[in-house]
């Protein structure tokens, strides 16, 4: 099993910043792609942004210009700096990782168990 575990959510004000961390773990595995979903309440999941293996990133246009994704590939970590936060940035983010695994290479699509980040003054 490859498990992700997500930090760094909280309370800031509008206009602040947050960084969020996504570490993955497990044995045998490759990861493919990597990203940051967000669901708010009464909401549906959404993409906020994604990064490929080979770097390119895509980010939905509410939050491009503001978030930032990059990610650490010997460390198999994903970050998603948030700026200019607003306060409809509320919502649980939850990271996201698809990949292979295990002796034949099995796909895989892992989920973190979500972090909130609350934008209030």
């Amino acid at each position: 099993q490859v498990q992700l575990v997500e930090s760094g959510g909280g309370l800031v004000q509008p206009g602040g910043s947050l960084r969020l961390s996504c570490a993955a773990s497990g044995s045998d595995f490759s990861i493919s792609a990597m990203g940051w979903y967000r669901q708010a309440p009464g909401k549906q999941r959404e993409l906020v942004a994604s990064i490929i293996s080979g770097g390119s990133t895509n980010y939905d246009d509410s939050v491009k210009g503001r978030f930032t994704i990059s990610r650490d590939n010997a460390k198999n970590t994903v970050y998603l700096q948030m700026n200019s936060l607003k306060p409809e940035d509320t919502a649980v983010y939850y990271c996201n990782a698809v990949g292979s695994r295990g002796s034949k290479w099995d796909r895989f699509n892992a989920w973190g168990q979500g972090t909130q980040v609350t934008v209030s003054s």
